[in-house]
């Protein structure tokens, strides 16, 4: 028996284990593989779901007996943090200096927002300025109402704030305000984020048609681009960076991070566009799906509050893309109908996913209908107003001591 657990000390883990803690490796082992799978036909979003599937049924597989007696794996430790065990541990588990030097301290998130500034065009909200910013606050409304409903749960403040975050479908801002503001539950807020996020390639479609008949979801909208100097849309940039760093201090690394990226774009600095574009924006993003596949370990997941997380991650989502839509039917009877109701769904911000959803809803409908540059706007507009509610909630919880 001793030869065979030292050969296959994955299996036989198993059987020394709280068999909760056994079944719940079991499960993420196949959920691991289904979401790569998914990933792969495209149903989720590949580029995250197929190294966090991957991830995931890896380190709940990957499972040994350590020097000390106790099982773990050799992939990372996010709860170390005295200096010389952190030291050591960088020198034994894979993934820890990565985790360490870019995830825990948000520096994966700020990189990510790099490559979402330099893939936007501020074009598209000087395109309709005030009905973009009016629809992304609407379609914030669930990341209000969660924070309420989280509270009335039990969470505390900065927990109920982290986890509303998930409303504004912004994932590097969901793991920019969970380290801030719930750093206990940082990894499995992380994790159910981005796992909805990918979800909302499947659900949001339905919302959709839910809510906008299908007469409405045909509508051709009139898109004028204004032909504005790239002299106006830097300074346009530089403005607003000052402004959102004056008012939300504590959101500055993103904030100065998607607008660095937003000048580079606009100021045609090509070699800095190429490697924001490519290397940078699809190695963060390779990274931040494989330690949050790696995160996803049984004990972790099997936290007593995770299932709340469960259930306020779909409240907050579901709610915005209501509150979005919402949003562009009042914007389409402001605008005397020149709107399509549709385009609400652009305002949750998680760029590209809701725009191009949006776009593909009308498709179906009207194929020449084009009304992506007016999601796309939308959609940087929700990026902005993510921020700025993500900087109320820690500068608010900051000062009731939350």
């Amino acid at each position: 028996m001793d030869i065979l657990i030292q050969l296959f000390p994955g299996i036989s883990s198993l059987f020394i284990q709280d068999p909760i803690i056994a079944v719940g490796r079991i499960a993420l082992i196949f959920l691991g593989m289904v979401l790569a799978y998914l990933g792969f036909k495209r149903t989720l979003e590949p580029l995250i779901m197929v190294p966090m599937g991957l991830g995931m049924l890896a380190v709940n597989a990957g499972v040994l007996f350590l020097d000390t007696g106790v099982t773990g794996t050799l992939m990372l430790n996010p709860m170390v943090s005295e200096t010389n065990e952190l030291m050591t541990i960088m020198q034994i588990n894979f993934l820890q200096p990565i985790y360490n030097m870019m995830f825990s301290n948000g520096l994966i998130a700020c990189l990510v927002f790099l490559g979402i500034g330099v893939m936007s065009e501020i074009g598209f909200i000087l395109a309709r300025p005030w009905l973009s910013m009016m629809v992304a606050v609407f379609a914030e409304l669930g990341t209000f109402v969660t924070i309420v409903i989280g509270y009335k749960l039990g969470l505390t403040p900065g927990e109920a704030a982290a986890v509303a975050t998930i409303g504004g479908a912004d994932g590097p801002m969901v793991l920019f305000s969970s380290l801030i503001m719930a750093k206990d539950l940082f990894v499995p807020i992380a994790i159910i984020a981005y796992l909805y996020l990918s979800l909302t390639y499947v659900g949001y479609p339905y919302l959709i048609k839910l809510l906008v008949r299908r007469k409405y979801r045909g509508i051709d909208v009139e898109v004028v681009i204004p032909d504005v100097p790239a002299k106006n849309k830097i300074i346009f940039t530089i403005i607003v960076c000052t402004l959102l760093c004056l008012l939300l201090p504590v959101a500055t690394p993103l904030i100065l991070s998607f607008f660095l990226g937003v000048i580079i774009k606009e100021a045609n600095i090509e070699p800095f566009q190429k490697v924001l574009e490519t290397t940078v924006t699809y190695t963060s993003t390779l990274f931040l799906g494989l330690l949050l596949g790696v995160l996803c370990e049984a004990q972790t997941i099997l936290q007593p509050k995770v299932g709340i997380l469960v259930v306020l991650g779909i409240v907050a989502l579901t709610i915005s893309g209501i509150g979005g839509i919402l949003g562009g039917w009042v914007a389409y009877l402001i605008s005397k109908k020149k709107y399509n109701p549709v385009i609400g769904i652009a305002g949750v911000s998680c760029i590209p996913t809701t725009p191009k959803i949006a776009q593909k809803i009308v498709s179906e409908e009207n194929p020449y209908a084009m009304i992506l540059p007016l999601a796309m706007g939308a959609g940087v507009s929700g990026l902005i107003v993510s921020a700025i509610a993500t900087g109320v909630f820690v500068s608010t919880i900051n000062m009731v001591g939350g």
